[in-house]
């Protein structure tokens, strides 16, 4: 890790040149977030081929730091700052989801000029917590999405038939949605059917299986009193089609912690790009911490994919 951030941040007279500076920045002068967010270049949702390729950033807030096998992978906010700068200047890599902290940073690094952004609010869910599934809104709110100049906001809809926590989060959920419907900002809802297979206070495991996933569509889709700006991010599972035949929302794919090769992992992204309604792809941990340490490499492949 060194110091001084390798890749020249975008036009910003307010982007840092190292974390050092940018440290000193937050604690002289924490107003330069808003100048930046003020004076930021900010693209639409969608233009050109309307194909997007988004990396997700919003795991360590929940406290979920593992990625490829390590548990520790994202203990060093520098070094997933640097991946995540890497990621961002690669071509054809449209925007980024965070929550504030790693959204901010990445600001007065200059790496959010004409990027898409998308904040992260239900980050209440803390990984191995007894209430994990009671997602509460903890990060960003839609207001705050909002006077940002962001494009929207992503939740985590985990939904266990077993745990009354699932009730407080559709809730939480379903106002949300309606919020950002009323600002003109897109909803992104994760939906999963979920579970505690070995009992209470237990892992909390996603059903991956196509009817699972299907069901979750149908209860998220629902959530709100409009689905005018609502869009699906959902796993790359068995029979896709049919997952797909689930819903009319426009669909971005998640990328998740893969257990399989790099190579099968892109072609299962590849055949379900293909499918109607699928318009890209939001992943996080498969890109910024590949196996073989190939940032760019990695990134490059997904963008082919998507365009």
């Amino acid at each position: 890790m060194t110091e001084t951030i390798a890749i020249t941040p975008r036009s910003t007279s307010l982007a840092v040149g190292s974390y050092t500076e940018l440290t000193e920045l937050r604690a002289a002068d924490p107003g330069a977030i808003a100048r930046a967010f003020a004076t930021r270049t900010r693209r639409e949702l969608v233009r050109g081929d309307g194909r997007l390729m988004i990396v997700a950033a919003d795991h360590p807030a929940r406290g979920a730091l593992s990625a490829s096998g390590d548990p520790f992978a994202m203990n060093s906010r520098k070094d997933l700052l640097d991946r995540l700068v890497t990621a961002l200047h690669r071509p054809g890599v449209d925007g980024v989801l965070g929550t504030a902290d790693i959204i901010e940073d990445l600001l007065l690094l200059g790496a959010l000029e004409d990027k898409v952004v998308f904040s992260s609010l239900n980050r209440g869910g803390l990984a191995g917590a007894d209430f994990e599934i009671d997602d509460r809104m903890t990060a960003y709110t839609p207001r705050a999405t909002a006077a940002a100049g962001l494009n929207g906001a992503k939740m985590l809809n985990r939904f266990d038939l077993t745990d009354h926590g699932t009730l407080s989060m559709m809730t939480a959920s379903a106002a949300a949605i309606d919020e950002l419907a009323g600002l003109g900002l897109i909803a992104m809802l994760e939906p999963f059917m979920s579970h505690r297979p070995d009992g209470p206070g237990t892992r909390v495991v996603n059903d991956l299986s196509p009817d699972a996933v299907i069901k979750s569509i149908h209860i998220a889709q629902g959530l709100g009193s409009t689905s005018a700006y609502t869009w699906l991010k959902l796993p790359v599972v068995e029979e896709m089609e049919r997952v797909m035949d689930a819903t009319t929302l426009p669909t971005l794919l998640l990328g998740g912690d893969p257990q399989t090769a790099p190579e099968e992992t892109y072609a299962r992204w590849a055949k379900a790009l293909a499918l109607p309604g699928v318009r890209g792809l939001i992943v996080g941990r498969t890109l910024l911490y590949p196996p073989d340490g190939d940032i760019a490499g990695a990134v490059d492949t997904a963008v082919s994919l998507v365009r």
